[in-house]
């Protein structure tokens, strides 16, 4: 018992808590960036290597302190310095005498938001150590250097006491400090402590594009386990005692307030610096709306839409290059109200200004035709071409100049069905074949002010009776009711039965709305936004596969607001039109 108790007292204290306390990073970052310090507790396990003596733990205070920026642009290169303090060790410990310590290694993680460039070792900043050169390698989670790991590791070539190529708890390698009783500049310690400086390392990062840069030590996942080969900070001390002889110490350390398995990690293994990663001014794109024709002195809504949507801007709407009006951006969307007081073609464009993170654009010109008479319109069916007898589908019909108002009466078979038109021109109405043939639609559109009606040519459906084996279906899509512009929003259809296998077919009017979407337990999602001010019918069409038939929902109804006023008003009476 006494042997063992000598061998406790000799192997506990071996400068653990001076290693530990020493530890510091120092930033090579821009100097007018302010250091920042985090302060923890460190605690390590030294697990000799003797029968005579158990582990032995002890928890010291240490601190990281980063200087770094604390924002950087998007996709710019950057230095850090990594520069551990001055570390020490006493000579003699009890009736043992530390002979070296080796094999040190301290982890850091590559930080996420950021690419890795370079590393290395500055030279001439290291003091008191022999063996193996250190240097800086990347390396993965097993302690491979790989060109794809997330880990910088400061060692002498991987030479560590575990979770590496060249690992040994028991023996001499890597970084080598030998018991000198010196300081750093070469001059004896009174106290018999010997110190040493490990070498700054230099990476070279390239800030990512968007989001935060924290740089952290490696105590992630098995790394921040107790007593773990990944520990951030791990070594091994030789010493010599009376009796036993050689006794290798080797050390595994981890931020912890208290040296057990149990305790948490504590700040240390947290953020230790933050860099706000400054987006670079995003591209946008700006597309304008509106009617294709007009009448002259009447007041039509000319709408500007920005993707991505920005906060904040104007946009500045011109005919033929001249200002007629001027509106905020809300939402991704600005909107004037302009009267044309002449015939003819007006070239409109619309010029967002740009804002806080966007650059400005400008929409492709829209032809906008103004007469003093109401506006001729043509109407033509345009769906479907193919129905089965008993199953949904919808009769739909397209009006040229697109223009809201008024109303379609299709008539087919003897039948007469009315649908309102849409703000694209579209009129939908669900309707369903009851006898095989080819069965005629015409469409008469009502017109509306300023807007002439029409009636379209007879369009041909070809009716036939579903394949007896095929499963019937029905497939009803959910209320869509008002979306603000640019705002987030999902469409959901369900088909009936829940185990039919095919697509569904989202539409905006008469235009599809991405592509088919797989139908999953009887349901199709299609998340989406929509930019125009205007009313709309969205409907969902099933395109069934082998054994199931095709249906189509009736259409919903989609209402998206005009933007607020703008306060800037408008231009015109400045300018002219």
């Amino acid at each position: 018992m006494v042997q063992q108790s000598r061998i406790r007292r000799l192997v506990a204290p071996i400068g653990i808590g001076a290693m530990v306390a020493g530890l510091t990073m120092m930033g090579g970052i821009p100097a007018q960036a302010a250091p920042v310090t985090t302060s923890f507790k460190t605690a390590c396990l030294a697990t000799p290597n003797t029968s005579l003596a158990g582990p032995e733990a002890l928890t010291e205070t240490g601190s990281v302190t980063v200087d770094a920026p604390t924002s950087i642009n998007a996709g710019e290169e950057f230095d850090v310095t990594i520069q551990p303090g001055p570390i020490g060790f006493p000579k003699d410990v009890s009736i043992a005498t530390i002979t070296n310590v080796s094999r040190v290694k301290i982890d850091v993680y590559l930080p996420d938001n950021a690419d890795f460039i370079s590393a290395e070792v500055v030279p001439f900043t290291s003091a008191g150590l022999s063996g193996v050169r250190p240097n800086v390698l990347r390396i993965n989670g097993n302690g491979d250097e790989d060109p794809n790991g997330n880990i910088l590791r400061l060692s002498g070539n991987n030479e560590v006491i575990a979770n590496g190529p060249s690992s040994s708890s028991t023996s001499t390698g890597g970084i080598k400090v030998d018991a000198t009783g010196k300081d750093i500049d070469g001059t004896p310690t009174s106290n018999g402590y010997t110190y040493f400086q490990l070498p700054q390392v230099k990476a070279r990062l390239k800030a990512g594009e968007s989001g935060t840069i924290d740089l952290k030590l490696r105590t992630n996942g098995d790394a921040g386990k107790w007593n773990h080969s990944k520990n951030f900070l791990t070594f091994t001390a030789k010493l010599s005692a009376p009796v036993v002889g050689t006794v290798w110490a080797p050390t595994k350390c981890t931020p912890r307030d208290k040296a057990n398995e149990n305790e948490p990690l504590n700040a240390g293994a947290g953020p230790l610096g933050s860099v706000q990663i400054i987006e670079a001014d995003r591209e946008t794109a700006t597309t304008i709306s509106g009617p294709d024709a007009a009448k002259i002195d009447a007041p039509v809504t000319l709408t500007a839409n920005i993707d991505p949507a920005p906060a904040g801007g104007t946009v500045e709407f011109l005919d033929w290059g001249n200002p007629i009006g001027e509106a905020e951006v809300v939402d991704g969307s600005a909107s004037i109200e302009h009267a044309f007081d002449s015939e003819g073609d007006h070239a409109i464009t619309a010029v967002f200004s740009g804002s806080d993170g966007f650059i400005g654009s400008t929409s492709a010109p829209k032809t906008v035709t103004v007469s003093s008479d109401d506006v001729a319109t043509s109407i033509a069916v345009v769906s479907p071409d193919n129905a089965y007898v008993g199953q949904d589908v919808n009769l739909s019909a397209q009006v040229t100049p697109a223009v809201q108002g008024g109303t379609v009466e299709f008539v087919v078979g003897g039948q007469t069905l009315t649908a309102e038109v849409g703000t694209d021109g579209a009129a939908i109405v669900p309707y369903t074949f009851d006898a095989t043939g080819t069965h005629r639609v015409i469409a008469r559109y009502s017109g509306t002010d300023g807007f002439l009606g029409s009636v379209s040519p007879a369009f041909p459906v070809s009716v036939t009776n579903a394949p007896p084996a095929d499963v019937l279906t029905t497939t009803t899509l959910a209320p869509v009711g008002e979306v603000p512009s640019g705002s987030p929003v999902t469409l959901v259809a369900t088909v009936d039965p829940a185990n039919a296998n095919g697509k569904v077919q989202f539409k905006l009017g008469n235009a599809p709305l991405g592509l088919p979407v797989d139908v999953v337990n009887g349901v199709a999602t299609l998340p989406t936004t929509f930019l125009n001010a205007g009313t709309y019918s969205v409907t969902a069409e099933f395109v069934a596969s082998a054994g199931f038939v095709d249906s189509a929902s009736a259409p919903q109804e989609l209402v998206v607001p005009e933007p607020p006023a703008s306060p800037l008003g408008s231009l015109e009476g400045l300018f002219g039109s």
